[in-house]
């Protein structure tokens, strides 16, 4: 299933569209080549590259993580990495580990398509949902990311294959998956509350039908929603989608009620941030910085339809940016968190 090609690893995956059924399924492993972090807050990329003859549709994933090693992980679709090394660093360039090249997760064509902290489960996509990747599509490269906030446990000269399996088949599926990642910039003053807010309005032909949610904030976090947004004559309707505290964990959950979103719509959310410390903390990514981030996941009718063009959807957040201050709204959520 899987051949060396240099350093990458080619991964042979997937034609009417049938559901996706055990029999149908393949699996294959994703992992970290058994690394060896350094310094505490390493970022480690590894890729595998994507037979570009074939379309292939992921299905499900099963991370093999334990959060004891791996604060969280991201799986990347990129159209080329960031290098062509087997592994490279891949976080903030202070914090790289010497004699590893140093790179973004992509250098073109970067999208999130899963994510994982705090010992999420597996995950498997809504039957005839899948992530389209391979052929023609955008995707010609998955890299795996991987946060190592501590290396304690590697003191001992132990390794790190932590990773995820994906599930996935080479029969076409009726609907397309995509994930819209939202988050802020900014910062929290001390001992304050602060809400972290961003917000996007749908400006693509495309009718998306959110399935799935996932909150992510580091140790400040106490609530992160996430809203449909629509004008519905002087006044806004907001939907709640999907609504978590990011200290739980952090896995893809049900949305909170169907919703179908359509070019005008926005969708916004906001990170309710705690801070007890004496010192200001700003968005970054180490430990002693923070996160806002709410994933939505998605999908599009027809094997054939892309996703959403607009992968990401940032503010600049506090002090610069709130939903208060943004005169697309005429009103804002009843709710205070």
């Amino acid at each position: 299933m899987a051949t060396r090609t240099g350093v990458l690893v080619v991964l042979l995956l997937g034609v009417t569209a049938t559901i996706a059924t055990a029999e149908t399924l393949q699996k294959f492993p994703l992992l970290m080549p058994h690394v060896k972090p350094e310094r505490a807050e390493t970022y480690f990329c590894t890729p595998i590259r994507i037979d570009p003859a074939q379309e292939y549709y992921i299905t499900a994933f099963q991370p093999n993580a334990s959060m004891e090693t791996a604060h969280h992980m991201l799986l990347y679709g990129c159209e080329t990495p960031g290098t062509d090394e087997e592994v490279w660093n891949c976080g903030e360039m202070a914090l790289a580990q010497p004699g590893i090249k140093s790179a973004p997760v992509c250098a073109t064509g970067s999208q999130v398509i899963y994510a994982w902290a705090k010992d999420a489960p597996k995950l498997v996509l809504p039957e005839g949902v899948a992530f389209k990747v391979g052929g023609r599509s955008p995707i010609q490269y998955l890299v795996l990311q991987v946060h190592y906030a501590s290396v304690e446990k590697f003191k001992d000269g132990s390794t790190d294959d932590s990773g995820v399996f994906l599930y996935y088949t080479e029969t076409p599926q009726p609907k397309s998956a995509g994930v819209l990642l939202m988050g802020t910039g900014g910062r929290i003053n001390p001992k304050s509350v602060e809400y972290m807010e961003t917000a996007c309005t749908i400006n693509e032909d495309k009718i998306l039908h959110p399935f799935a949610f996932r909150t992510h904030t580091h140790a400040l976090g106490r609530v992160v929603s996430g809203y449909k947004v629509t004008r519905k004559g002087y006044f806004d309707d907001w939907e709640l989608i999907g609504k978590r505290d990011p200290q739980l964990p952090q896995m893809f959950y049900p949305v909170y009620k169907d919703v179908v979103l359509r070019k005008g719509d926005t969708v916004a959310a906001r990170c309710t941030m705690e801070s007890k410390r004496d010192r200001t903390t700003r968005i970054g990514n180490t430990g002693i910085e923070e996160m806002c981030n709410f994933y939505l996941m998605y999908y599009v009718d027809g094997s054939s339809e892309n996703p959403l063009d607009m992968k990401t959807c940032f503010s600049s957040g506090p002090p610069h940016y709130y939903w208060k201050t943004d005169t697309r709204f005429k009103n804002l959520p009843d709710e205070t968190n």
